[in-house]
């Protein structure tokens, strides 16, 4: 099969992002996605489905069908900045493991264009899946959300139970997995729901490090936009001070921990 004609769904590419990933990157954001978390700063995201979203009050497609080729012509226009920075490129979504194909694919063609590769991944998957994955990723950025299942599941609509169990096989695997967890008021944002994060992180073997992202609002109006209800409104994002006190609290399990990422 020609990799490059494998055909999958995209609802954007950004271009020179310093997030998700080592160095200069672009991001292709996949359609499609199983948890339905309340914080999702990509709503549109979710559906596989191409969607109509009012932005501006004018309608905007959202999601269009591409060939790998397709996209790789957009990541190839940018490769002088990834070998100067240690860039490359990042998956995203959506959930990049509900398009294995297509995502596949795409990160065996950048790997023969010897292009950095990474996923941000809930790692809600088969493991079978994810195996598909791994020999083709630099970096797999996983997001941990709560230890507990049942906050998990009334947050994103899951349990945790199957995301637990892939972050251990997949740090057994040896892939170069980097724990994050975005931090959300009312959610996990206590000192004790991250370091009991932090200390679940650590007991995977070979990871190293972890991210804590702090929430914020900058998907609120895609909600509006696609006539949905954004339930988080009320909340405020968690001051710089109250973040480095999160911090303090993940590093005390003894890994190298950071805010952003």
């Amino acid at each position: 099969m020609d990799v490059m004609k494998v055909k999958g769904r995209i609802f954007d590419i950004q271009r020179f992002s310093v997030h998700d990933g080592p160095g200069i990157r672009t991001i292709v954001f996949l359609k499609g996605c199983v948890l339905r978390c309340r914080w999702c700063c990509n709503p549109e995201s979710q559906e596989y489905d191409i969607q109509t979203m009012m932005v501006q009050e004018k309608p905007k497609i959202t999601g269009r069908d591409v060939t790998v080729e397709e996209v790789m012509e957009e990541i190839k226009k940018d490769m002088p900045y990834y070998r100067r920075s240690g860039g490359g490129v990042t998956l995203s979504g959506g959930e990049a493991l509900c398009q294995p194909e297509f995502a596949v694919s795409l990160l065996k063609a950048c790997q023969e264009h010897g292009i950095h590769t990474a996923m941000e991944s809930t790692g809600y998957a088969d493991f079978e899946v994810i195996k598909r994955y791994l020999p083709c990723l630099d970096v797999f950025l996983m997001d941990i959300k709560h230890m507990d299942s049942g906050k998990h599941k009334e947050f994103t609509t899951k349990s945790n139970a199957l995301i637990l169990e892939n972050a251990r096989k997949i740090a057994e695997t040896g892939a170069n997995l980097i724990i994050r967890v975005p931090v959300v008021p009312t959610f996990n944002h206590t000192k004790e729901e991250i370091k009991a994060i932090a200390v679940f992180a650590k007991s995977l073997p070979g990871v190293k490090e972890l991210h804590l992202l702090p929430y914020h609002r900058l998907g609120q109006d895609k909600y509006e936009g696609l006539g949905r209800e954004y339930t988080l409104a009320h909340l405020e994002p968690p001051d710089n001070e109250y973040m480095e006190e999160l911090l303090k609290a993940a590093r005390t399990s003894g890994l190298q921990c950071q805010i952003g990422g």
